[in-house]
């Protein structure tokens, strides 16, 4: 939280924009792979949402569901031209990881002493706002007018090939740590770090939008 350049990870960069001009929709395909892989907020937020799920049926039943959220929003409005400040949309996507956090931890029971939203409802609403996350991201590079919607859906194919890559390993870290003694501890101090990652991204953003205007 101390370093705003590992903050930013996964803004626009000079790179991802020589890579779009110099190549085909397979370039939009590889940032959008490039970009899901650094998007430390989307992943904190999915890892969150694995904690809470105890099958592999499960798992693929709310990661669909996300990825159809974040796809309606991404697709759409980049397509649309919808836009937002994206210190803004960020913030609302860090507010999503301490969301998750925070019920992963039982706070809606213990300390609010009310029962959780509906998980399945909530991650698609989630999804939605890290949909439009990435779509301010898009819309941030130059993309022209030739082949508009190709470079969107590939853009969004390549976000989904990344979210699975990053998924893959944690799916495996955390469902085999399940047997462990240890994971108790695991998960209450994994869930506490995304309630801290969530409040410090939220300031930061925050932060960040109040010193543009």
């Amino acid at each position: 939280m101390l370093c705003p350049l590992v903050l930013a990870a996964h803004g626009v960069s000079p790179g991802d924009q020589e890579i779009l001009n110099n190549g085909g929709l397979l370039s939009y395909l590889l940032v959008g792979a490039k970009h899901m892989v650094t998007g430390y907020d989307h992943l904190l937020f999915l890892a969150g949402v694995i904690f809470y799920l105890s099958g592999f049926r499960d798992i693929i039943r709310f990661i669909t569901v996300f990825t159809i959220g974040h796809s309606i929003t991404l697709t759409g409005a980049t397509y649309l031209g919808i836009r937002a400040d994206e210190h803004l949309v960020d913030a609302v996507i860090a507010l999503s990881v301490l969301y998750k956090g925070f019920e992963n931890l039982g706070g809606f029971e213990k300390i609010l002493k009310v029962r959780a939203p509906n998980l399945l409802m909530m991650v698609f609403l989630f999804g939605l706002i890290h949909g439009f996350g990435l779509s301010t991201r898009l819309q941030s590079f130059d993309m022209g007018t030739s082949q508009f919607l190709a470079k969107i859906l590939s853009f969004n194919v390549g976000v989904e090939l990344g979210q699975v890559a990053a998924l893959i390993p944690m799916v495996f870290l955390i469902t085999r740590w399940q047997s462990k003694n240890s994971y108790q501890a695991f998960y209450k101090a994994a869930n506490t770090y995304l309630v801290i990652a969530g409040v410090g991204l939220f300031i930061y953003q925050l932060y960040g939008y109040f010193n543009a205007h």
